[in-house]
Order: C-alpha cells, then structure tokens, then sequence
C-alpha cells in the first residue's frame, strides 16, 4: 500500500464516527477520527460520499488512493474522482476492497472506529457541544448571520524585528485543522513591524487565493488577529483593497500576556462574562501564538 487514506466508520443512532488512517510511503504516519451526523435516512454509502466531500474540500494534500470501507454514491463517485484529480494533479484511485491487505486496513480503521466510539463518544459529544456553544456565543456577540465554522487565527512573532515570521491556524468545526496550517517568512518589512508584518500575511494569504491556489482557496467565516485596534484595522484595510468581505476580530491580552478580550467594531468584548467562549478563545489565542513561535 502505497501513499493513501483509509476511511472506515461506526455508526449508532443518528451519529457516526469516521476513523482515518493516513498511509504514506507505505507505512502508518498518522491517524484522526470525526464524530459527525448521521440521520437515519442517510444510509452508509451516503455517509462516506458526504464524508469524502467535506474531508477533502477542506485539506491540502490529497493522496494517490482512497481505500473505503463502503462505495460512494454511483452517481456521485465520477464527481468526486474529478474534483480529486484536479486537486492532486494526477490520478486519484478510489477502491472498496472485498479481500487483503487493503481488506485488512480497512476492517482495521473499521474495528478504531468502533473502539473509539464506545470509548471517548460521551467526551467528544461533550466537547462538541461546548465548542459550539462557543461558536454560537461569537455569533451572537458579532451579530452575523450564520456560525463561523472555519476560523483563520493569524500572530506575528520576531525578536526585535529580527526573521519576523507570521503565522497562520485554522479550526474547523471548533477543532484545529492541523494540515491547513501555513507559515510565513516575512519579505517586506524591516524591524519590529507587527501592523506591516500582519498586513504583509493577510495580503499573501488572500492573493493565492484569488489566484486559484488550492491550499489556500477556501475562504474562512471568521478572521481572529492576535493584537488590539490597530492589528484589525491594519488588516480590515488589505482586505478591503483586495474586495475580500470577511468579518475580523482581534484578541487582547492583559498585562500578564493572558486572553483578556475580542475587539469587535473597536469596542472591546468582556470575555470574563463568557466563560465557555472565554476557554474556546484561549485556546485559538494560545495555539497560534504556539504556532508562530515554533516556527520563528
């Protein structure tokens, strides 16, 4: 088994939760799980289709194969092999084996899944629920239309002006999307800059999108700034030159560098009256700024 995605789920009730090993150079690198919707009208071959399409819009690399535990939907599958192609740039081979080795992962990532589910189900449906409790507090808080289910978070980080580098994360479904991280090595700011540096970021991030790159094409709900007033407006300001439309908030600290509050509108929000979006926050806040200085 070459470089390739193995997709299995269990299912109960109206959930499932997808287990994914990722096989590169023919051996295990990793694996992710996903607890997600699973109505009852929906039947298995739904689930993966809508699965696959949702997984793989959304992340950067895409493999030479997907082993699946069940067939997409005959008239979806075309689609999706398209949409794949196109991503990678080559052929894409989509499978459901019936017998070795391949069988033998996917009963595998099949028997993770059921594990998993049984054991952490509760937790994760817990933490699900926080964290969209979390979503839904900044909904209302920012007063737009819809939850912001993908949310960019961007930091700078420099010692005296010294190889600044920016920063970006991303958390999809209130959870970080590690594989659509990007880093960036700062190009056209000399010293300690963070207004430029930022602006410098935002623009390189949002012109290869505009440009088709699809590491970057997929536009967040949400943008949060590590920094004040004068990082939102910096950065409100490239993307409103370059016709981007996205609502920006920034993330304060106080004087011992701990989440304080979200600038919205240049009004600062309290988050100490919102403890459930006040944990969410911190944890973008402090993963970022993690990010930033890893790579610095």
């Amino acid at each position: 088994i070459g470089d390739s995605d193995v997709i299995a789920f269990s299912r109960a009730m109206d959930e499932a939760l997808v287990q994914v090993f990722f096989i590169r150079g023919g051996k295990l690198s990793g694996r992710e799980h996903f607890l997600i919707n699973a109505p009852d009208y929906i039947d298995r071959s739904g689930i993966m289709t809508e699965f696959v399409k949702q997984f793989y819009s959304g992340t950067a690399y895409i493999p030479k194969e997907l082993i699946l535990e069940e067939p997409l939907l005959e008239e979806e599958e075309p689609v999706i092999e398209e949409l794949l192609e196109n991503m990678r740039g080559s052929k894409v081979i989509i499978t459901v084996p019936q017998k070795g080795e391949k069988h033998k992962m996917v009963q595998l990532a099949a028997q993770n899944a059921a594990i998993t589910f049984e054991r952490i189900g509760e937790r994760i449906k817990k933490e699900q629920r926080e964290t969209i409790g979390a979503l839904e507090e900044i909904k209302n808080a920012l007063g737009i239309e819809r939850i912001p289910y993908r949310i960019e978070s961007y930091d700078i980080s420099n010692i005296s002006g010294v190889d600044s580098v920016g920063a970006m994360v991303v958390f999809e479904n209130g959870k970080p999307d590690r594989k659509s991280y990007r880093k960036f090595k700062i190009r056209t700011v000399d010293g300690p800059d963070d207004y430029s540096s930022m602006q410098e970021v935002i623009y390189r991030r949002f012109k290869r999108a505009q440009e088709g790159d699809p590491g970057f094409e997929r536009r967040p709900d949400l943008l949060f700034i590590d920094g004040g007033r004068g990082h939102v407006n910096a950065v409100r300001e490239v993307l409103s030159a370059m016709g981007e439309h996205i609502v920006t908030v920034g993330m304060v600290k106080d004087d011992r560098h701990r989440t304080r509050g979200l600038i919205i509108d240049g009004e600062e929000l309290d988050l100490k009256k919102y403890p459930v979006l006040y944990r969410y926050v911190t944890s973008i806040q402090d993963e970022v700024h993690r990010f930033a200085i890893d790579y610095h």
